[in-house]
């Protein structure tokens, strides 16, 4: 496997020709909608022989109604999937998914399901409140173990993992404890244990997405720690890489020594923004899926530009209206990027935000870099 950069007046036989490849072969593996409309930057996965260097762990996070185009063009390459979510209530219990198939389907492709508990509100958005009334009331706590571990029973799960944001600084030590005593619990039955972490840079950074999340307290209570290294740009946010590989640095330097680094596992972002330019603050971006991509920049006639110290693509468009966006997203470059980081750090492996669109591209770069970890055969 390697990548290749459209050129002007590259066609997709010239490439196939080139690279001693089918035409069927470039379609399937880069998910081409239309083959004949290729924007200059494009890059491309040319299928191939490929030297694994070792076996990683792949999480994947999925929302209930994912496609079954989506799941089943994702379980080979995982060995977790984390349905996504639980919410949490203020009382101890918790909201029920609809997940009975998909946690079937897990096991019958060889990959565990795992239960994400979040602080969520029900009507969406994470709740520093809905956090503090379960880690700091023994009894609630206690009673929220039970539910959830009573769900993972019922429900068949794997393992959990918790993924609480915006958590008060200072209910720092009361959510150190609280995810303790889960993990007592999870232990004491044998259920794999996996917490989501925001993407700091340093033990005193501020603001509330990061105070309350100790990476050295975490690292050693959970079984594997998945690092949030995305959303650098995003809805709201200025434009710019959501998921720039210089950030995404910055935070593994850290987080390497507060933590093994064989128990991280590296966000990575399967989506990208298109930003409308000049940029105002409090307007929202458009989120894009990775697959529509090609068809998008063709049609707005934009080449695809790749920014070295972001190591992430981009182009500018003007739409009907005569408006300019900016839209910044994940390719095989920048995702071969963020992949060797995990050979270069010693991680455990990476994890995806989220699995619900498919973007095969992606898949063929991971699975030619790296062999994946499985917990368990199909059955």
């Amino acid at each position: 496997m390697y990548i290749y950069t459209v050129k002007p007046g590259d066609t997709l036989f010239d490439i196939a020709q080139k690279n001693g490849v089918t035409i069927s072969a470039l379609v399937a593996a880069n998910q081409l909608s239309d083959p004949y409309k290729l924007p200059v930057g494009l890059a491309l996965v040319i299928p191939g022989q490929s030297i694994r260097e070792r076996s990683i762990v792949v999480n994947g996070y999925a929302f209930p109604g994912i496609s079954d185009i989506a799941l089943l063009g994702a379980l080979q390459y995982l060995t977790y999937l984390s349905v996504f979510s639980a919410k949490t209530r203020i009382d101890g219990t918790i909201t029920e998914l609809n997940d009975t198939a998909l946690i079937r389907k897990c096991y019958v492709n060889g990959v565990a399901p795992v239960l994400t508990l979040t602080n969520q509100r029900e009507s969406g958005g994470f709740s520093g409140d809905i956090a503090h009334a379960v880690i700091a009331d023994e009894e609630v706590k206690t009673k929220l173990i039970q539910n959830v571990m009573e769900y993972l029973d019922r429900r068949n799960y794997f393992g959990l993992n918790i993924d609480f944001e915006y958590v008060r600084e200072e209910d720092r030590t009361l959510y150190t404890q609280f995810l303790l005593d889960f993990a007592a619990a999870l232990r004491r039955v044998g259920y794999s244990f996996s917490v989501a972490l925001a993407p700091k840079i340093s033990q005193e950074q501020s603001g509330l997405l990061y105070t309350a999340h100790d990476y050295g307290a975490v690292g050693s209570i959970a079984d594997k720690v998945i690092i949030m290294t995305y959303e650098w740009g995003y809805t709201y946010g200025e434009p710019m890489a959501v998921a720039p590989i210089d950030k995404v640095r910055q935070v593994l330097d850290y987080a390497v020594m507060e933590m093994p680094p064989e128990k991280i596992l590296m966000g990575m972002a399967n989506y990208g923004y298109s930003w409308t330019l000049p940029y105002k603050k409090g307007t929202a971006a458009r989120p894009l899926s990775l697959s529509e991509i090609p068809q998008t920049a063709y049609s707005q006639y934009a080449d695809i530009r790749f920014d070295d110290t972001a190591q992430s693509p981009f182009f500018r468009y003007y739409d009907s209206a005569g408006t300019e966006h900016i839209a910044w997203f994940e390719d095989p470059r920048s995702i071969e990027a963020k992949l060797k980081l995990v050979s270069e750090y010693g991680l455990g492996g990476v994890s995806y935000w989220n699995i619900n669109t498919l973007y095969r591209p992606n898949w063929a770069v991971l699975s030619g870099m790296y062999g994946i970890e499985k917990v368990f055969g199909q059955g």
